[in-house]
Formats: C-alpha cells, structure tokens, sequence
C-alpha cells in the first residue's frame, strides 16, 4: 500500500510538473507571438463627421476607422492603437515616428506626397461650400468673401493658393485652432459673422442635416486643381520609411479585397449616406 502510495505521489508530482512546463511553454509562445507583432498608432482627430468621431459612448468610429479596422482584422502582423489628437498634430507626428498612419480624410497634394505615402483613394467626394444665401459655383466666385478655416487643411490652402495667384480676387480668410468645429463655423455662417465654409460635400450636408441648420444649403464647387488622378479623393497616409513603405503595401493589398467583396460600399453607405467608393481600377 505504501508502494501505491508513493508511486501516486510521484505521479502527481510528474503530472503537475509535466502541466506546468506546458503552460510555461504556451505562456512563452504567447510572448513570442506577441514580440513578433508591429505596433501601428493610427491617429485621428476624431472630429471630421462621418469620416471620424467620438459615438455617444465616447469610441472613435467614423468610415476611416472603421475601414482602417476592416483592414487590420486581416493583418495580424500588426498590433493596431486607435490615437486622437489634433490635426495639426498628426503629420508631424508621423514624420517623428509617434503614429504610424493617419486616418483623417486625408486629401492628396503635392506637397503632402514629398513627405508621406498614401494608400489607396477610400472615398470620393466634391469640394463644396456651406452658405446662407448667394449662389457659388467656384473660387471666383467667392472673391470678398470671408470664412475661417484650420491653417493644416488643404481647404485653407486652397484658399491661400487662390489668393496669392489672385491677387485682386481675394477671399477673406481667417484661421481658426484645431479645436474650432464643423458646427461652430455653421453657426457663425447662420448669424453671419462669415459668409461660408469650404468644406467636402459628405460632412457638410451631414453637419447641417443633423444639427438642424435650415436656413443653410450646400453648393458644389468647381475648384480642380488640375490633377484628375487625385481631386476629390481621400486617403490614409504613412510615412515614408521602411515601416510607412510595408505598411502601405499591407493596407492596400487589403483595401482592394474590401473593395472587391463589397466591405467598402457597405461601410460608405452607413457612415457616410451612399456609395462614394472608388472605381476598383484605382486599387492597387
């Protein structure tokens, strides 16, 4: 009996030692796995309604995120970080190497394309303007006029371009922080402290919609830069590293799937009203 005994002992003790070399070993695995993944801070400033947001529980969503989330459930190299920050603060922060991909319904400029990637176009949507009364059809046709506008966005520079080759076209603008909102600048059209707002046509007539500005209406603009391959479209950008360079080519191998199996259609319609999806030809 004493011989039973002790042969059960033993076996318990090997068991026990068996099971916990295994879970040292899973533990280890795990650790490894997890060592082996890139860590991608995507930054946003969570205030470009439909394109990103903060949802009445605080979570950032919007047609960006949600499509950057699309993508990287297909990417398990990558361990992805959701960052909001301001604006302005997302470019050079990606030049220093603190986020990884900016998700902000980024337009394409030439200058921007010197220092950053850009993925595939994930929208397409016309310039247009928010205004309480007039009728504009072009730059030109805002000459005199006055808005406000973030110094970081391609519409302010826009505007700025207009104005130094127009000298005696000017439109009259001034610049507003970050933290200045969409509905903020509508409101100040609505008591007219300033004549309109440029802005993308999605988020404007979704801001108006929804906030209940009746006495607004949103007119297209016909402001192309002359670059067919780039006007209206909105990208993610990278930067142009050997990280930014793969993770370019990750999302993009990604975004066409989603474009091809429908993902993109379905995400568009629900965040931002329709189908403003790209032609596949345009996925890389």
């Amino acid at each position: 009996m004493k011989i039973k005994k002790i042969s059960l002992v033993a076996l318990s003790i090997i068991a026990l030692t068996t099971l916990a070399a295994c879970g040292s070993k899973n533990a280890n695995h795990t650790s490894s796995h997890q060592k082996n993944k890139t860590t991608i801070v995507v930054a946003s400033d969570g205030s470009t309604k439909p394109f990103e947001y903060a949802d009445g529980q605080g979570n950032l969503t919007g047609y960006d995120i949600e499509v950057a989330k699309a993508v990287f459930a297909k990417l398990p190299q990558y361990n992805v970080k959701f960052q909001t920050v301001d604006f302005s603060g997302i470019t050079p922060g990606i030049t220093s190497g603190r986020y990884q991909m900016g998700a902000n319904d980024f337009g394409w400029t030439k200058e921007r394309a010197q220092s950053f990637n850009f993925s595939s176009p994930i929208s397409k949507s016309n310039d247009a303007v928010a205004v309480k009364k007039g009728h504009y059809t072009d730059l030109a046709s805002l000459a005199g006029k006055s808005t406000i506008g973030n110094p970081a966005s391609n519409y302010s520079k826009e505007i700025e371009s207009w104005n130094q080759a127009h000298p005696n076209q000017k439109i009259m603008i001034n610049f507003a922080s970050d933290q200045t909102s969409i509905n903020t600048r509508l409101n100040q059209i609505e008591s007219g402290k300033i004549d309109f707002m440029l802005y993308d046509k999605i988020s404007l007539t979704q801001a108006i919609k929804e906030q209940g500005f009746d006495d607004l209406k949103v007119q297209s603009i016909n402001d192309t830069t002359g670059d067919p391959a780039h006007d209206g479209y909105e990208y993610f950008i990278f930067g142009q590293d050997k990280t930014g360079q793969q993770l370019k080519k990750d999302v993009d191998a990604q975004l066409k799937k989603l474009q091809a199996d429908g993902t993109l259609k379905q995400l568009s319609k629900k965040y931002l009203g329709g189908n403003f999806v790209p032609d596949a030809s345009l996925f890389n």
